[in-house]
């Protein structure tokens, strides 16, 4: 799904969140993550430190909704990466070896798993080592912001 991305890497995460809302829920809030659209669901304060401008939604967006490749998926009002494919409802592939899945557990339970590959290379490992605390931390909390998120609206 998007392993593919980086074949070989040198350094990989996959993290996971068991959520109590069927699939189809999760995606609405997956689908609208964002700089432009609902936030990424973590710690605006600390994303706007870097000067972000950060608001995280709390309501579904109707009109966030679509995701397309191409699309630019926006980190920064500046940046962001390229959507490299959407199935709707089951993942999001990102450019840089970000992705997402959504897996059913259950007729009302989700797995929400968002992966990270590193492509090989000392400047790439380097960027990796010093990067993986702070993604670490800002990942976790948007998987646990989605949880909630879904899990109140189900």
């Amino acid at each position: 799904m998007g392993d593919d991305t980086v074949p070989r890497p040198s350094v990989q995460h996959t993290r996971a969140v068991t959520i109590d809302a069927p699939t189809k829920q999760v995606w609405r809030w997956l689908a609208q993550i964002g700089q432009d659209r609902a936030g990424f669901y973590s710690y605006t304060w600390l994303e706007n430190l870097a000067g972000c401008r950060m608001r995280n939604a709390d309501r579904v967006h109707p009109e966030w909704q679509q995701r397309e490749t191409g699309d630019q998926l926006l980190l920064h009002h500046e940046t962001g990466l390229q959507v490299l494919a959407v199935d709707a409802g089951r993942s999001l592939t990102l450019d840089c070896g970000w992705y997402f899945v959504l897996e059913c557990d259950g007729p009302d339970r989700s797995r929400l798993l968002a992966r990270w590959r590193i492509a090989s290379g000392p400047l790439n490992v380097a960027f990796a080592l010093l990067f993986d605390l702070p993604h670490f931390l800002m990942e976790r909390k948007m998987l646990l912001g989605i949880k909630s998120r879904a899990e109140n609206t189900s």
